[in-house]
């Protein structure tokens, strides 16, 4: 049954792959607001972050961001479709790009591509990947076959894929030959290797891995953000300045930091950010649980 899964969704993201990209758009958003009718454990994960991190909405404005994001979630699958199998050339249709640093200064120092988990994070690192050399960061998903698809189909213009259990001396080679790296680093992998810094007041078990990279491989730590354009007109990329004094000695100082950066971009579009992850499943001890 899993390998009848596995051909099963290889087939639908090829078919996925050649269909306009605006009616793709439309079936997710229909899907979506379907399933978000359902009960589920995701719809219920999606409404406990948003009470934490926007307390002053009334729960009906958090119930239509909590809709509209579940039909971008349900989207941003289908469009795997054209991502993963699609024509380079639909890609730089699909995405604009926007940076404010040189991408082609050769004499830039090391790099680190810092991003976060909006839906459409995946576009714009593929984008990139297509047009400069990059190491990109990634976790083994349980799926195996699913994984090596995801890893394959992921670095298909280029992009060197490390799986994140990687040594640190590996991706510090990399950075200090020349070769940027891309990562994001705002989801809840545990304890260990993270501190507590806030999220919209919210202690969120943040990873240190960023900060400690920067450090050893000498590397400047610039943020991106892949934002859905309204009306299906696709993706803007956005590649912002460095962080300033970043990093510094304090890796709680540097988590608060990077924390900060992402509410600002999360309130510039919130029905995008991947709230359906458990972003607070680890707690401060003392503190209960909240899913």
């Amino acid at each position: 049954m899993k390998s009848l899964g596995y051909w099963l969704l290889l087939g639908l993201l090829r078919l996925l792959s050649a269909l306009p990209y605006a009616l793709v758009a439309r079936a997710g958003n229909a899907l979506g607001a379907a399933l978000y009718k359902l009960p589920s454990h995701r719809r219920h994960v999606v409404l406990v972050n948003l009470r934490l991190c926007f307390p002053l909405k009334t729960e009906r404005e958090r119930e239509e961001l909590a809709l509209a994001h579940l039909q971008h979630v349900v989207r941003s699958y289908l469009e795997r479709g054209f991502q993963w199998f699609g024509s380079l050339r639909t890609i730089e249709r699909l995405v604009e790009m926007d940076s404010r640093i040189d991408l082609h200064d050769p004499h830039a120092p090391p790099t680190i591509f810092m991003g976060f988990h909006f839906v459409g994070i995946e576009v714009g690192c593929m984008l990139y990947s297509s047009r400069l050399p990059v190491a990109a960061l990634y976790t083994r998903m349980s799926n195996t076959r699913v994984c090596e698809l995801a890893r394959r189909q992921r670095g298909r213009f280029g992009a060197a894929m490390i799986e994140r259990s990687a040594s640190a001396k590996q991706v510090v080679r990399l950075l200090r030959s020349g070769v940027p790296v891309m990562l994001a680093a705002d989801m809840d992998h545990g304890t260990t290797g993270s501190v507590f810094a806030p999220l919209f007041g919210v202690p969120a078990c943040t990873l240190t891995s960023v900060s400690r990279l920067a450090k050893l491989g000498g590397a400047r730590v610039v943020p991106f953000v892949t934002e859905v354009l309204p009306a299906f007109r696709g993706y803007k990329l956005t590649i912002f300045d460095p962080l300033e004094n970043f990093p510094t000695d304090s890796e709680a100082l540097d988590a608060c930091t990077m924390n900060a950066f992402l509410e600002t971009q999360i309130l510039r579009f919130p029905d995008q950010y991947y709230w359906v992850h458990r972003r607070f499943k680890h707690r401060p001890a003392g503190m209960p649980a909240v899913y």
